[in-house]
């Protein structure tokens, strides 16, 4: 199933307006296709969406954690600070359109607030949505050295003297981190090489 499949699907259990569910996939579609998206674009929603159904019976609301993915990164900008903020309002929004409880509109909202530091969550969905955002980390060192390029790209607007610093110090909280992974599934698939691969980069600065 494509992605806009996946999200007409989602949608469809809410309402029967195609012209409603044509206009918010464009939004998100247009989000993630634009000029400076090298990592964080459909591709990458395609790559959580594989992980997550590999998981898919141990997750609570499939509905709700797939919206989620969809408005996590809507709003990306390598220069700010707020696109959690932006992209859970930005979702807010297009789901009320949809007339989804205010609850569920709420739960999506904190699931996307949650990838901002990747902190543990008492909701087992959160974790897992965490868990497949970060599972990039633990792929074979082919895949991984892609990732960081394509990071590097987003950010290229910052020269060598300001990213460097900053990724390192982004490297090094992950592996501060009791475990990178929330979920024991993700933490005994990906946890041992997401560490080797993220000390390789640092030492490769």
């Amino acid at each position: 199933m494509n992605l806009k499949e996946r999200f007409s699907e989602n949608c469809l259990l809410f309402t029967e307006d195609k012209n409603l569910i044509e206009q918010l996939w464009s939004d998100i579609e247009k989000r993630y296709t634009g000029k400076g998206r090298h990592y964080h674009n459909l591709e990458h929603l395609e790559h959580i969406f594989t992980e997550l159904e590999t998981v898919r019976s141990k997750i609570g609301n499939f509905t709700e954690i797939s919206f989620s993915v969809f408005y996590h990164d809507v709003i990306y900008s390598a220069a700010s600070k707020s696109n959690e903020e932006k992209s859970a309002e930005f979702a807010a929004s297009a789901l009320q359109k949809l007339n989804i409880t205010h609850d569920a509109v709420e739960r999506i909202s904190k699931q996307i607030m949650a990838t901002k530091s990747h902190q543990k969550s008492d909701d087992r969905d959160t974790n897992y949505l965490l868990d497949a955002d970060l599972s990039i980390l633990g792929k074979d060192r082919k895949t991984y050295i892609d990732y960081t390029q394509k990071i590097r790209k987003e950010y290229s607007v910052y020269p060598d003297l300001l990213y460097k610093p900053g990724r390192k110090k982004v490297l090094k909280h992950f592996l501060d981190l009791e475990r990178i992974f929330k979920t024991e599934d993700f933490t005994v698939q990906y946890e041992g090489k997401a560490r080797e691969n993220i000390l390789a980069e640092i030492e490769n600065h």
